[in-house]
């Protein structure tokens, strides 16, 4: 996470996430691992011990923030604070929000633990025109996962324009650590989709599809991932038997 200024257009507490070069990730195929590389990543991910039960749940939130998606931005915003109370059933709920935008922004925020500040936060941002960054998304993810901690990532997209199989390595990663990736896919994109399913599987998470403009069926979603952030597989079966959302996620993950 670097620490440049923000630019015009973007709020305050949001830092931009870079690549490790400093350049574009977009269209560049990863530096490939060493074996030692590779063996040290695998032994770190097995040491990480499980949450204890009931300890505070950490979540990264993201969010794509090109120009089709004001409308489901707009919406999220209007939801985000249904993740924070079902959360409160449990125990807490720290949420960091990852959005990109424009040819080449994407950005995180602090670790938010509060309904009302993520939805000012949310409000002050304006979709611009862009290419899908989810490969930065998935990158800050696992940054976060090993400096603090993630129970689990959620993406709202409807497109997925990058190299696939960067993606999957970077997917690989996180299911090493076992950080599940929920993605609610907005719409019929047949190259999303196949992206997003793969990205599931290999981290062990879930795809869920919603209909354009779909408030409830985001809801339900939403609802199930920051359960499961908070509490676990046992929350989210306790939620599965009055919401829809746990439903499907349960369906679906290892």
């Amino acid at each position: 996470m670097s620490s440049e200024p923000t630019k015009p257009g973007a709020s305050s507490g949001v830092a931009a996430v870079q690549p490790a070069t400093g350049k574009s990730d977009l269209g560049l195929k990863p530096k490939p691992s060493t074996s030692e590389d590779i063996a040290a990543f695998v032994a770190k991910a097995r040491a990480m011990s499980p949450r204890a039960p009931g300890a505070k749940g950490r979540m990264v939130f993201a969010l794509d923030a090109t120009m089709s998606r004001q409308p489901t931005w707009d919406m999220a915003c209007a939801l985000q604070a249904d993740m924070f109370r079902e959360a409160a059933a449990i125990g807490s709920l720290d949420i960091r929000l990852v959005y990109y935008r424009g040819l080449n922004e994407c950005r995180a925020s602090t670790w938010i633990s509060e309904p009302v500040q993520l939805a000012k936060l949310m409000s002050s941002i304006a979709c611009q025109g862009g290419n899908t960054q989810i490969g930065k998304v998935l990158s800050e993810a696992r940054r976060e996962a090993v400096a603090s901690g993630v129970r689990a990532v959620v993406f709202v997209g409807d497109a997925m324009e990058e190299p696939i199989d960067d993606l999957c390595a970077k997917a690989g990663e996180l299911g090493l650590l076992k950080v599940p990736v929920f993605l609610f896919q907005e719409g019929h994109d047949g190259t999303a989709e196949q992206a997003f399913r793969e990205i599931a599987r290999l981290t062990g998470g879930a795809w869920c599809r919603f209909e354009p403009g779909a408030a409830a069926q985001l809801r339900e979603l939403l609802r199930a991932a920051a359960a499961y952030a908070t509490g676990g597989r046992e929350a989210l079966l306790r939620l599965s038997k009055t919401g829809n959302g746990a439903a499907r996620l349960l369906g679906q993950m290892k």
